[in-house]
């Protein structure tokens, strides 16, 4: 590759570290293409699956402020650029690799940290966003529940407290 290819590379995958939300390595070595490409649809269309020199990847994440990758990129490297939600996409690598022994995940990198591969497969078992949201508008709803239920109590006690005091009064009368 000729120096003037190199830099566009380098160009381009800085600018993916740097719009992507997620960045998850993985080793591809023993994946057939029709497997590659069944990860790829399965990862969708907010993440790309590139596979790139280890040499141009480091100075790309470099350029675009991202350090401790060094010892992940080396060997057959294949990064995926997460644009949205990334738990669902660890998700999917995760499974994908269980179901196919030959991907092999290296580390990733989300929310400014670098994670190894134990790391990034506990990204995994994290609870997605609209599952986070869906637990949230419960908890909500459930908290509303039992405030309207306290309102209500109130002048239902009052009442019936009063209803009391009455019956006594007119018993004692």
């Amino acid at each position: 590759m000729k120096r003037p290819e190199k830099e566009a590379v380098v160009a381009q995958l800085t600018d993916e570290f740097r719009s992507a939300d997620a960045i998850y390595l993985t080793e591809y070595r023993g994946l057939t293409v029709p497997q590659i490409s069944d990860l790829r649809e399965k990862l969708g269309r907010d993440t790309s699956y590139t596979v790139a020199k280890n040499t141009l990847a480091r100075i790309a994440a470099k350029e675009a402020g991202i350090e401790g990758l060094d010892e992940i990129l080396s060997g057959p490297t294949a990064i995926t650029f997460v644009h949205g939600d990334f738990i669902e996409a660890a998700k999917v690598i995760r499974d994908f690799a269980n179901d196919n022994k030959a991907l092999v995940i290296k580390g990733g990198f989300a929310d400014g940290t670098v994670y190894d591969a134990e790391g990034a497969k506990q990204l995994a078992d994290l609870k997605s966003r609209p599952q986070l949201l869906a637990e949230f508008a419960g908890d909500i709803k459930a908290t509303m529940s039992k405030a309207a239920y306290l309102f209500n109590a109130l002048p239902t006690k009052a009442v019936r407290t009063i209803d009391a005091l009455r019956e006594k009064q007119e018993k004692a009368a």
